[in-house]
């Protein structure tokens, strides 16, 4: 595997310059940006002032091993993914864009680095979405999580069922994330693929739209 800096982001939607808001998508193993861009633009369809910025993960993985490994396995991949998505959302912010208007969505191993991405850095985000993935790490690993999340939406959907993502690792996630001061709400959908449904597309749309102001 190779780290991710200098990876291309694929970029699109209103232009980040006087954007209203931004959405940072990011992707699952295997994948390409392209891939969940496409989702980017469904859910900002016919919205005013919405960036759309999608990073590339070298290789097409985030990390090489399961989310649910010890963190050190990770490494230094985990790390330097966490540092892309840090220097997206600073450069959202710069370009003019309040952290507040500023939504963070994956799905699966992108899911996991977005949520992990929000309970290392617990501030007040437009919003924040894990399509099927929970935090990074063992169940009940001990962290050293600081600040707060101020009410910051998250949403988490997965299958009550998926193969990839264990129920509990969600269950446990939406509580750390609750307890960083997150306004969680989850989705487990009965025996659902490791996919992604029209019901979890509509409340990331309904996102969307509170923060683009329609």
């Amino acid at each position: 595997m190779h780290l991710h800096e200098g990876q291309p982001v694929l970029r699109g939607g209103a232009p980040l310059a006087g954007a209203r808001t931004a959405l940072i998508l990011i992707h699952g193993r295997g994948a390409l940006a392209e891939d969940i861009y496409g989702l980017g633009e469904e859910v900002s369809a016919g919205l005013p002032g919405v960036a759309l910025l999608a990073p590339q993960a070298a290789d097409s993985a985030w990390y090489p091993e399961r989310f649910l490994a010890p963190l050190a396995r990770n490494e230094p991949y985990l790390t330097s993914a966490l540092s892309i998505v840090a220097a997206l959302i600073a450069e959202v912010a710069k370009a003019g864009v309040p952290f507040e208007r500023i939504a963070l969505a994956g799905f699966s191993q992108g899911a996991c680095l977005s949520l992990e991405f929000a309970a290392r850095h617990a501030r007040r985000y437009g919003a924040v979405v894990g399509l099927s993935g929970a935090l990074i790490g063992p169940p009940g690993a001990p962290r050293d999580l600081k600040g707060s999340l101020a009410g910051t939406p998250v949403y988490l959907g997965c299958s009550d069922r998926d193969a990839h993502i264990p129920l509990a690792s969600v269950e446990e996630g939406a509580a750390i994330l609750a307890k960083l001061g997150a306004s969680v709400t989850k989705s487990i959908f009965p025996g659902m693929g490791h996919t992604v449904n029209a019901e979890e597309m509509g409340v990331v749309q309904r996102l969307m739209r509170t923060l683009a102001g329609v």
